[in-house]
């Protein structure tokens, strides 16, 4: 089985992970295996001051989560380090690593692809071709990963709610607008602008790095415990006969597959209405 994230570490402190998982960077639990060991890589390494995750597929970032995988299995994946579900897991432990994570976001990042960027320190995004969004309300599930908690920090209650019940896809200057991602930049533009600031933040002390994280970290994250419920309430919804035959509906019709569907699926999932 191919690897689906590529590690590059071209500078001494700063780490590069492409995710490539055709054919849309769809999120399942070897995702999920595979970014636990880098967050412990990035938890254990004396060096490593500033990790940039990239994707090998300009449409698509990380989808979503594969609505295809076994739920039940899924469900029972043994508790990460934390002793929560390991999706709960990776986001709190990357959200706390002692390292700068940024999210370049080229393509699409909704559902567990958007909560995955909300758990990066910071997020930029493509003009041209960012698209994010949490969908999960739209299919008739509660998004598991709780974006609500850090929308509702990025960009106050009713803006979050806007995103979640809205159920729609938002563009990169309207992320940029809303507090959704740092910057929007254009597409020619975007990965050498993160790459010198990653560069600039390399070359900083890495005590400097941690402690001032740490710091911000005590007044902006979500507690840990917020988590668990929000997973618990995905999977409950997602078992819910009218949730299962809208999922239906649009697989029937190229969910996660490249497909129409899949470019313009804040519409798809109103057009089930």
């Amino acid at each position: 089985m191919s690897r689906q994230i590529t590690i590059e570490k071209s500078l001494p402190g700063f780490w590069t992970a492409t995710f490539n998982n055709p054919p849309i960077n769809l999120i399942d639990p070897d995702t999920i295996g595979e970014l636990q060991a880098l967050v412990a890589a990035l938890e254990t390494d004396a060096h490593v001051k500033v990790v940039v995750f990239r994707s090998a597929d300009p449409d698509f970032f990380l989808a979503h989560w594969d609505v295809l995988a076994d739920k039940t299995k899924v469900a029972a994946m043994p508790p990460g380090p934390t002793g929560m579900h390991p999706w709960i897991d990776v986001l709190v432990r990357l959200s706390r690593a002692p390292v700068a994570s940024i999210a370049e976001i080229r393509g699409r990042a909704r559902g567990a692809g958007s909560e995955f960027v909300l758990a990066c320190d910071m997020r930029f995004a493509s003009r041209e071709r960012a698209i994010l969004g949490q969908f999960e309300v739209g299919l008739g599930s509660v998004p598991g990963g709780n974006p609500m908690a850090r929308l509702a920090g990025l960009m106050g209650r009713g803006r979050g709610l806007e995103v979640i019940l809205g159920a729609d896809d938002f563009s990169a200057d309207l992320a940029e607008r809303y507090g959704y991602v740092n910057r929007a930049l254009p597409d020619s533009e975007i990965e050498a602008f993160v790459d010198a600031f990653a560069r600039r933040l390399a070359s900083f002390e890495k005590h400097a790095l941690v402690g001032a994280k740490a710091l911000m970290n005590d007044v902006t994250l979500p507690a840990d415990g917020v988590f668990p419920a929000a997973l618990s309430a995905f999977f409950s919804s997602a078992s819910h006969p009218a949730t299962r035959a809208r999922a239906a509906a649009l697989v029937e019709r190229g969910l996660q597959l490249r497909s129409d569907i899949e470019l313009r699926l804040g519409q798809a999932v109103a057009d089930l209405g």
